[in-house]
């Protein structure tokens, strides 16, 4: 693998940052956060264009290369890697979950890098291997709470489809009372994802729980309910 793609990829990014996403950039998060300031858009076309390079390298080399950038913490850098990895899902195997769970312990440090890893490469992982679904439960646990809120959104997915129903309930019962308002959020939304297919059923689950329930999670979850449902579970 040419060892200077990384230097290569900052070069580019920061030649391409653009003001007013550099300036919009901090208002989406509470936290600090390292980023140029480039285009989505443009991140993407910059992932697509190296990944020509590096594609007929070994998974492993790939995925040294992914952690490479990820160091960096910026935003952009991340994305990429992220975006490389999704990439290789056909290659996927058992392993790979303890690479991805690594980087979500050590490199996930914000809701954008947390979403965009979860809902494509774990999420995909976790289709061809559904057995790890078992693994995502004990992340509710985790005192890191961007972990708890990858054991939500990396159903977000697969709930759209209508899978793992059982599963993303007892997720959300796991994460139920979780006081991160981003975790709450993130586990409303795949409630939410999951009432697409199953609206009985995700409108039950708000009705039976909904007193315990934090209102931030409650209005995610309802979010595309029909409105009487919707008035029905925000009663108090």
């Amino acid at each position: 693998m040419e060892p200077n793609i990384a230097a290569k990829i900052r070069t580019d990014l920061a030649l391409l940052v653009d003001e007013k996403t550099k300036s919009n950039y901090s208002r989406f998060f509470k936290e600090k956060v390292h980023y140029y300031g480039v285009k989505s858009a443009v991140v993407g076309k910059i992932a697509k264009h190296y990944f020509k390079e590096i594609k007929t390298e070994n998974k492993k080399e790939i995925f040294t290369l992914c952690e490479e950038l990820l160091k960096s913490d910026y935003c952009e850098e991340a994305f990429i890697a992220f975006e490389w990895a999704y990439q290789l899902r056909e290659d996927y195997s058992e392993e790979d979950f303890y690479t991805f769970e690594s980087w979500i312990e050590n490199y996930v440090n914000n809701w954008a890098k947390c979403d965009t890893f979860c809902n494509h490469s774990v999420g995909s992982f976790i289709e061809k291997f559904p057995t790890y679904i078992v693994n995502l439960k004990t992340w509710t646990c985790s005192e890191n709470r961007w972990a708890r809120r990858a054991a939500a959104v990396t159903l977000i997915l697969p709930a759209r489809k209508g899978t793992f129903l059982e599963d993303v309930f007892e997720i959300s019962d796991l994460l139920l009372k979780d006081r991160d308002d981003l975790v709450q959020k993130g586990y409303g939304w795949m409630l939410k994802e999951a009432s697409k297919s199953h609206q009985p059923e995700v409108f039950d689950y708000v009705m039976k729980n909904k007193k315990d329930m934090p209102r931030t999670a409650l209005r995610y979850a309802i979010e595309k309910l029909p409105k009487d449902l919707r008035d029905k579970a925000m009663e108090k």
